[in-house]
């Protein structure tokens, strides 16, 4: 294509164009600055000069001079939950609910910033009434995940079980709590007065049926939802217990050895027991024993270790105790093993002890236990792998953070 001289007059022409565009641009933004209060540059200014609260002050004033500012609106909520300032998020979000002209989605966010004010603040029922009549909007998925925490939070099992229902005909996502929340409720039927055998049954019968959802994860790792699995047979050795069948709650005691050989710990003392009243206490001890060398806890440890003296003698349950710490050294067996023996208050004279073995005195071992004592008692506890929350005992969820099947059954010097 040749090139026309002609074409140049469209040259000026262009550039006309383009600088009149720029003009009415910087115009517009001009006459729009003009029209923005003072304290909408006085609160940026402080947010600049990281002074927040004069910040909060000012862009307040903003949104009572020019009450279209929906979005500054939702953003001073916002911020005000953040900083813990709960009755004024709540005025600024019921503020905007009392507008007539309010768009209906803006309608919609401002409920359900509102239902989180009421969350946060621990009004329960407000909360749960503000995200009941989200159900139909474009926020009926966090909805549901808000209600499901609510009625966590209330042991209604019941209503937790029925909005997950609605949850899961919304969406694919497992919820593994299923499983717990159906425990739940059996727990509830066994602890009554006169507890409800047939309600706890079937409660575990669909426990059972939930625990598909909660599958193994992927490289080997511990499965999401084996403390649910563990936690359905030892209720239902619970109910065999109450029917005497003795047989029956040992088949589901020992599924958790032989399964979820990780739990054995939770599930030693009940075991034995059901041995002991059999009249079969050492094939217990032996079972438990065995256990321990296939996978060792301190739990176990501490179980067997007690049989051995009370069984057959104090020598055996040292030679144990000493081959378990030489091949796991442990300063909580260790700690174990000194509170037994000052309790005995044996001398070396005596089958072999921890004090013959030591060559001290009963008042050097006593020293010796008060320090190991003293450092194992941080270790001696169960502890959350979500928030590190930590208890003496072991919990299916978490009383910290609320999380489910968080505490690894191990103490914390074995983690």
């Amino acid at each position: 294509m040749n090139f026309e001289p002609w074409w140049l007059i469209f040259v000026p022409v262009l550039f006309g164009l383009g600088w009149v565009a720029a003009r009415v641009d910087i115009r517009q933004m001009l006459r729009e600055t003009r029209q923005l209060p003072d304290s909408y540059f006085r609160g940026l200014n402080f947010l600049l000069n990281e002074q927040p609260d004069r910040a909060i002050d000012a862009f307040v004033e903003v949104a009572k001079l020019d009450t279209e500012t929906i979005d500054l609106h939702f953003a001073l909520g916002n911020l005000f939950r953040r900083r813990g300032e709960i009755e004024r998020a709540i005025r600024v979000h019921q503020s905007l609910l009392s507008r007539a002209d309010l768009p209906a989605p803006q309608r919609e966010q401002a409920m359900y910033e509102l239902a989180q004010d009421f969350l946060k603040s621990g009004m329960l029922d407000r909360a749960e009434e503000a995200f009941r009549q989200l159900q139909e909007t474009r926020y009926a998925l966090q909805a549901l995940q808000a209600l499901i925490r609510i009625y966590e939070a209330g042991h209604d099992w019941p209503k937790a079980i029925e909005t997950v229902r609605m949850l899961r005909a919304m969406t694919d996502e497992p919820v593994p709590e299923l499983a717990h929340y159906y425990c739940e409720l059996a727990q509830m039927a066994l602890q009554g007065k006169t507890p409800d055998l047939l309600a706890a049954q079937e409660a575990l019968d669909a426990a059972e049926a939930a625990l598909p959802q909660v599958s193994a994860v992927e490289g080997g790792q511990q499965q999401r939802g084996a403390a649910a699995a563990v936690r359905i047979a030892m209720l239902r050795a619970q109910i065999a217990a109450r029917q005497s069948d003795a047989k029956a709650e040992r088949l589901h005691l020992e599924s958790v050895l032989h399964e979820r050989p990780a739990y054995a710990g939770l599930v030693a003392e009940a075991l034995l027991q059901n041995y002991r009243a059999a009249g079969k206490a050492a094939d217990g001890l032996a079972l438990l024993q065995a256990q321990y060398v296939s996978q060792p806890s301190l739990d176990l440890f501490n179980i067997v270790f007690r049989e051995l003296r009370a069984q057959q003698s104090e020598g055996t349950a040292w030679s144990f105790a000493r081959s378990a710490l030489s091949r796991r050294p442990s300063l909580l067996g260790l700690d174990r093993l000194l509170e037994v023996e000052l309790a005995e208050n044996k001398d070396a004279a005596k089958e072999p002890s921890v004090a013959a073995v030591i060559g001290g005195q009963h008042e050097d071992l006593a020293l010796l236990r008060t320090v190991i004592h003293k450092h194992t008692q941080r270790l001696d506890r169960y502890a959350c792998t979500a928030c590190g929350f930590q208890a003496r005992r072991f919990y299916w969820q978490c009383p910290g953070c609320n999380a489910w099947e968080t505490y690894p059954p191990r103490r914390l010097e074995e983690v």
